[in-house]
Order: C-alpha cells, then structure tokens, then sequence
C-alpha cells in the first residue's frame, strides 16, 4: 500500500397529456392504454415512521433519499446564521398571515430576486404559464408538494398558483431548502414549511403541517422521493382515498409506487414523470455532464486533466459524468453490471473495469448506479493518499459511509460539504457531501434543464386533475410521446429552432399524424455523449 507522507504542522493543503382531456386541443394521446413499466421483484418493506424519541439519531424511515443532499450553494442565507428552530419563532409576513414556517420571512427579497433569475430560463414554463392562466384549468385543486424548493422550484409553484391551484409545500431533502426562497414564496401566500438544515423530527412534523390543516383537503400531490405519498397513505388513509391523482418525478418514488401498485394498495391514479424522455435523458444526462465539474471544481479545486477517474454506472448520469471528465482531460474508467451499457461505454471510448482493479491507483471515484455500497469499507482502505470520492446518484447509500464512522479514523472539516477522513497511518481520503448528492449539495444544477421537467410535472397535474371519472385507474401510468414533444417543443424557440413540417405524402408514406408522435412508444432515444 501506499503510505501517506508525513503530517505537515497546521491545515493540510485541499487536493488540488393528454388528449381527451383538458389540452385535447394539442393533439395529446390519452395515457390508459400507453404500456405501464413492469413492477420491480422487490419484497422489500416499509418501515415505521419515526417518533419523537431519539430526533436526530434514527435512520430515515421510509426514505434516507429525503436527506441525502445539501442545499444549493447559491443560497445568500444559511443554517448557522441563526440557530433558533423556525418552530420556535412567531413569524408574519406583510399580508399578517403566518401560515408558513421558514428561517428568515424577512429575507423574503433576496428570494424574489432569485426566482427572477430562474424565470429567464424558465421560459417553456412561463409560456404555459400565460397561455392557460386564463381558463384556470387547475382551479379547485388542491396541491401539496414535497419537492426540492429551490428558485426552479419556485417558479413551478407560482405557476400552478397562476393556474388556479391553492398550494402547500415542503421539502423532500432536510438541506436541499433555499432559505431565501422558501421566505420569498411564504410573502406571497404559500404556505412552505422548509428550511436547510431541518432535523428529522422536523423534516416529519413539516410534511404534517403541510397535510393536517383544519378545513383543507388536498386532492392533489406532487412529490420526489415517495416520503409525502407514504406519509399521507399511512397517517391519512381517509383522505388518501381523496386524491385525484399523485405525480412523481424521482426514481425512488416511481419504485415504491409501484410496490404499492403490486400490492393492490394504490388506490388512486399516479403519473411516473421520471420516465419520460424529456426527463430521463435531458434532467440526468445534460444536467449531470456541466454538474458534475461545477461540484468538484467549487469544493476541491481540482485539475482534471491526466486525472485518473473511476465512474461507477454507465446509465444517463453516468454517461453525463463520463463526457464531461474525458473533455477535460481525465482518464476515465467506467465500472458496469449491465453488458449493454458496458459495450456502450466500450463504443465510447472508456475501459470498462471492476473497482478492485483500480481503486489503488485512481485519483476520483464517482458513483451513480442508484444501488447501495457500492464502495465498500474495504475498498476506501485501499485507496492513496488525497484521493476524491463522490456520489451522484440518487441517494447517500452508494458510499459505505457509516462504515467510516469508526474510532480509527478521524473526521475533519475542511469547508462545507467537505471533509477530510483520516486513516491512523496518516492517509486522507477526500469526502464530498458526506456520500449524498453532489450536484444539490455542493453546486447548482442548470435552470433550463429543471424547466423541461418542470414543466412535464405541470402538464401531468393539469391532466390528472381534469380527466373524467374513469380515464385512470388505480395504477401509475406513463407519460405519453406526445406531452414529451410538447414539452420538447415548449424549449426550442430558446435556441430559435426551427422544425422541418411533413407533408401529406410524407406524413401518408411514414403512416404518421402530421402533428405527432413521431415515435412509437418503444423507441429508445439515443444520446451521444
């Protein structure tokens, strides 16, 4: 093994939808009788729900994905500006409600100004946005969401607010919260129970202010991670019956609505957004390729050039990540359980090798497979000296963290989001976001690409909300090709775009609508890195 060099005195240096229903009138193909996604053989169970009793201590319940990354390091406010709970504090913003529990109402400005910026990348949004804010399509309903709030996010909320739709949020990670943003959304009358850094006590206690409040029913939920659909489903069997239907944006999420699905438990309609194509390939392939150098380079200042990196997972984000490092330079290994995906990554250029033939001599190691330990214990024990690890998957379980919380090793903080684990010889290893996401935890992420999905969780409600009795059964549905290229089509004047139109004959010979799909359902999109 490689020795670490001696200890030098003071701070060591950083190693460098829709057809029949509401939006008919875009040609949109109704979603019942689109292929549904096979159930995944999972057995696995939920767990109970955390009580108050040992707050911090517990492990997530239901999903540790909740807290697994920090806010956005575009935030003008943090945690340890103050260290009194929200819960704690008397707050009214300037209309005299206080219907809301955030850190600071009064940095209510500096948020605005955020959800400005976001706008002006947000325009497919805010182009649907104007033209369906006079028929209120989502007038009466009645949404709760548990979403990231971050200005993106923001800009989402107020749109279905512009639509008709009365709004109550909350958070689904306790550091992924913008606390000026979170202030700015309460000003104008959401009521947002969020803040970074919340416990896990408060993390649950926010989910149920956001749900049990006299003489409001929700009828609509929007969530990413499942926590707020379980929570609801669990503490609130009556009024789960009363949902007229759940969009879900993450892969968790869409996984455990599918086990209640199995299981005969899902009694009411749910739309996988995670699955579309305009999601799946353009929020995990576009948005990862530029986050991934942006979480790197602001936490270590990292060169990667002649970098030796491992990338474990060859699927969107892992083909995001790879291009990115072989652009700047880094020799790049890829790390596969899937033959297909590991002769893509072969086509492409990367060897593809097992960890353990590598994990002495590489420089980063990057994981995004969405599985758990992925990097085991053993493997971080083998690792040189200043050597980088990371996640980018969904949740903090890819990385054996827990295992590295020992009394032999010793933890320092070097910055936020960064620490230092050293090993009794004197080797340190380099952790960023203690295993949780990078991208939310120690950057940004691009705007343009959040309004792509943005804008597909809105058209999703809108559908669900104003589809007849009966369009939907108790099951989860997929998005249809033809929202995806709405959606798709929604963000081409941005890059003033313009599409080649069929002709009848050409339209005739191909056996197509001259509007669309374009694609059969089956098609698989492929995406060059």
């Amino acid at each position: 093994d490689r020795r670490a060099p001696p200890k030098r005195e003071g701070k060591p240096p950083l190693v460098g939808v829709v057809t029949q229903g509401y939006y008919s009138k875009y040609n949109f193909h109704g979603l019942s009788s689109w292929p549904q996604i096979q159930f995944v053989e999972d057995k696995q169970e939920f767990s109970r729900f955390p009580t108050k009793a040992g707050r911090r201590s517990l492990s997530r319940s239901i999903s540790q994905s909740s807290t697994d990354s920090y806010s956005s390091a575009a935030s003008y406010t943090d945690s340890s500006d103050d260290e009194t709970s929200p819960r704690d504090k008397i707050q009214v913003n300037s209309k005299g409600t206080n219907d809301f529990c955030v850190k600071n109402i009064k940095h209510a400005e500096f948020g605005r100004r955020e959800i400005e910026i976001a706008e002006q990348d947000m325009s497919a949004l805010i182009s649907l946005r104007k033209r369906a804010q006079g028929e209120k399509p989502l007038a009466g309903a009645k949404i709760v969401g548990c979403t990231h709030i971050t200005a993106q996010t923001a800009v989402l909320i107020e749109t279905l607010v512009a639509l008709g739709a009365q709004c109550r949020w909350t958070a689904c990670n306790i550091y992924s919260t913008q606390n000026e943003v979170a202030a700015a959304l309460s000003e104008i009358g959401v009521a947002v129970f969020a803040w970074k850094g919340e416990s896990e006590d408060d993390f649950w206690w926010c989910i149920n202010k956001c749900i049990n409040m006299e003489g409001w029913q929700p009828n609509m939920i929007i969530d990413d991670g499942g926590d707020l659909t379980h929570w609801v489903y669990k503490k609130y069997p009556n009024g789960f019956k009363k949902i007229r239907g759940i969009v879900e944006e993450s892969v968790t999420g869409v996984h455990r609505l599918y086990q209640l699905s199995k299981a005969g438990k899902l009694c009411v309609p749910a739309m996988n957004v995670n699955d579309s194509v305009t999601k799946q390939k353009f929020d995990n392939l576009y948005c990862c390729r530029e986050s991934i150098l942006d979480g790197l380079k602001r936490t270590t200042d990292v060169m990667f050039g002649g970098k030796q990196v491992v990338v474990c997972g060859y699927g969107e984000v892992g083909k995001g990540c790879t291009a990115a490092l072989k652009a700047m330079g880094s020799i790049v290994y890829v790390t596969e359980i899937d033959p297909i995906c590991s002769l893509q990554a072969c086509m492409d250029g990367f060897r593809v090798v097992k960890l353990n033939e590598v994990i002495r001599q590489v420089d980063i190691i990057i994981t995004c497979t969405g599985n758990k330990n992925v990097v085991t214990r053993d493997q971080l024990d083998r690792m040189k000296n200043g050597s980088i690890v990371c996640n980018m998957g969904h949740s903090n379980t890819e990385i054996d963290v827990a295992s590295l919380r020992t009394p032999e090793l010793t933890w320092e903080r070097v910055r936020s989001q960064v620490d230092h684990v050293i090993w009794p010889d004197g080797k340190r290893v380099i952790l960023l976001a203690e295993g949780r996401l990078l991208n939310l935890s120690c950057s940004t992420v691009p705007t343009f690409v959040l309004s792509i999905t943005a804008t597909t969780q809105a058209l999703a409600l809108i559908e669900l909300y104003n589809a007849p009795e009966g369009r939907y059964k108790q099951d989860v549905y997929l998005l249809p090709k033809k929202m995806d290229e709405y959606v798709a089509s929604l963000h081409l004047p941005t890059f003033d775009a313009h599409l080649t139109e069929l002709s009848d004959e050409q339209a005739k010979y191909l056996g197509l609508n001259k509007n669309g799909p374009f694609k059969p359902n089956y098609y698989r999109y492929t995406f060059p890195c």
